[in-house]
């Protein structure tokens, strides 16, 4: 009775252990450089992960940089990289080339956003291809104020602008008119900036300073996301060059960590478990 006892204290110490195991200590004997680039709606959750960790052991410099989904791909299968970021899936022909393995962490949304002062806060799939297309190039064509709509995108290789064309605009061709900005920060600020500006962010970036638009009655926001009823979604993933090792594979179980999904979380994302 008594060995059954003990052993039993035994599992239940072991199990309290388990439970109250602090993530940080995978980097407790570990040192040397991370660098991460790519997608720039990854980066919110890339600092915050990175300062959490470089606090714990000063040993660890961990440096993160945007760029794009293109970026992402290149930077780390060119080595230059140990995590390169998307927010699109990896192209077959990216795996072939580069042998890599990629690690979806987040659901996303991409929103369309305004100005907060124009009245247009809802619109169909078929305008938003018109407007896009510059078919459409008036807000009072759309029972807006009179005035040129001033269209933002992203550039060639953004994941964000992937999802935005795949979702929302088609096969069709853009019109040479659209304003080409490099980052969802980038957008956000031309949009804030701009009573005329229409775009399209990662929904973790609206906030007061510009206004999410409804598309075909669906409203941009993290809840409806996550729940299907908002359908202009994409995955948030990282890459590495071959299986992840040493830093740059406690980094990532850190990512998946319970820490690290409430820094998903904070950054306006919803976690998504690891696969098996």
């Amino acid at each position: 009775m008594k060995k059954k006892f003990a052993a039993l204290l035994f599992v239940f110490a072991f199990m309290a252990s388990s439970v109250s195991a602090d993530p940080l200590d995978a980097f407790k004997d570990l040192s040397g450089t991370l660098d991460i680039a790519g997608g720039t709606a990854h980066i919110p959750v890339m600092t915050a992960a990175a300062q959490d960790i470089m606090t714990f052991n000063p040993n660890i410099r961990i440096t993160v940089a945007g760029g794009g989904s293109g970026v992402g791909v290149k930077q780390v299968g060119e080595g230059l990289a140990g995590i390169g970021n998307t927010g699109r899936p990896l192209k077959p022909s990216e795996i072939e080339q580069y042998g890599l393995k990629t690690f979806p962490f987040a659901i996303d949304g991409v929103a369309l956003a305004v100005h907060p002062d124009n009245p247009v806060k809802a619109l169909s799939t078929e305008q938003v291809r018109k407007i896009y297309s510059g078919e459409v190039t008036d807000w009072k064509d759309l029972g807006g104020n009179a005035g040129t709509i001033n269209v933002y995108g992203r550039e060639d290789g953004s994941g964000t602008r992937e999802t935005f064309t795949d979702k929302l605009f088609g096969k069709g061709e853009l019109s040479p008119s659209v304003n080409v900005v490099n980052s969802n920060g980038a957008m956000k600020t031309a949009i804030a900036q701009d009573k005329r500006a229409i775009g399209y962010v990662g929904i973790g970036h609206l906030d007061n300073t510009i206004a999410g638009v409804a598309v075909d009655g669906h409203v941009p926001s993290q809840e409806n996301a996550a729940s299907g009823e908002y359908p202009v979604v994409r995955n948030l993933y990282m890459n590495t060059k071959g299986e992840p090792t040493g830093l740059t594979a406690a980094f990532i179980d850190y990512i998946y960590s319970e820490p690290g999904a409430k820094i998903i979380e904070k950054s306006g994302y919803i976690p998504l478990k690891r696969e098996k």
